[in-house]
């Protein structure tokens, strides 16, 4: 597979997984505070992921945002 394919496709996975556990919190999903902790903290997680992700396909592509986006 060829890397940048692979990192769109895991790129898009971060983004759902953000944009699930974002709802769950919206609707009050978490039971307490160390749930709501613990779901804060993924998301965290995840960020700092795909920002990773993008700094390092940045030294080889001109346009990472398009092209993960695309």
């Amino acid at each position: 597979m060829h890397v940048v394919v692979f990192a769109k496709a895991l790129y898009k996975q971060i983004d759902e997984r953000v944009e699930m556990i974002s709802e769950q919190l919206a609707l009050g999903a978490a039971s307490g505070y160390d749930q709501y902790r613990q779901m804060v903290g993924e998301i965290q997680g995840l960020n700092h992921s795909r920002e990773m992700l993008k700094a390092l396909l940045e030294k080889t592509d001109d346009d990472v945002e398009e092209t993960l986006r695309s």
